[in-house]
């Protein structure tokens, strides 16, 4: 006996992920396709749609495979949102018919889909862990901290740290000085404070804000799971 109701898979583009974590869409893109062309994620399909009279190409997550390449992608994006993006799809998913079994075998196979699930939400809760128990710990933190400080506070080796920084493209190097790139700074997660020495030599320093800090905390904690893994 067939379900009394079909459901279809509820979808979301590359767009409006880059609405919910605050992100340019081209960022998006790209690393959805570095992502991809390293077969953490499948490429999704692209679909082109006009954008203020311009036609666009968007990528379109969609299904169970869908939505867990797209918390990766956001965890890469920016780990603070996903809590954001996994209620998005709930509401998403909510709007969609729900088939009733109609038979014990059909029941015995939607229990089994529902495990899984329960089984991936499990999984993303013990990756998100590290990062709440650090945030409970540091999160009284009021001051700036810099490179070495929140090196310290991660008990991270400090050249796998700045290795790590730099292919995040979080940080980089120039004239001898540390710099954040600028979306991180926008997003207030850096604080540069500039002077001069008395030799009269200009010079810039990066700090972590406390939100920075808790953000890279999340990163770190999620780079050194999936290197365990």
């Amino acid at each position: 006996m067939r379900d009394l109701t079909v459901t279809t898979a509820a979808s979301m583009s590359s767009r409006e992920i880059a609405d919910l974590v605050e992100s340019r869409h081209d960022n998006v893109r790209v690393t959805i396709e570095r992502l991809a062309s390293r077969a953490v994620i499948a490429l999704p399909a692209m679909q082109e749609k006009a954008t203020a009279g311009r036609p666009a190409k968007e990528y379109i997550f969609s299904g169970e495979q869908g939505k867990r390449d797209s918390i990766i992608v956001v965890a890469q994006l920016s780990p603070e949102f996903t809590a954001r993006l996994v209620d998005r799809w709930q509401e998403l998913e909510s709007r969609q018919h729900v088939a009733i079994p109609q038979t014990y075998a059909e029941a015995l196979l939607e229990a089994g889909r529902l495990a899984k699930i329960a089984e991936e939400q499990a999984a993303q809760l013990a990756i998100a862990a590290p990062k709440a128990e650090f945030v409970d710990k540091y999160v009284e933190s009021t001051g700036l901290k810099g490179f070495r400080q929140v090196a310290k506070l991660l008990k991270a080796n400090e050249a796998r740290f700045r290795e790590f920084l730099v292919d995040r493209k979080i940080m980089y190097r120039l004239g001898g000085e540390w710099h954040a790139y600028q979306n991180h700074i926008d997003a207030g997660r850096f604080d540069v404070k500039t002077g001069s020495s008395d030799s009269g030599h200009a010079f810039n320093q990066t700090k972590f804000t406390p939100k920075g800090v808790n953000w890279i905390a999340g990163l770190w904690a999620q780079h050194n799971l999936q290197g365990a893994a």
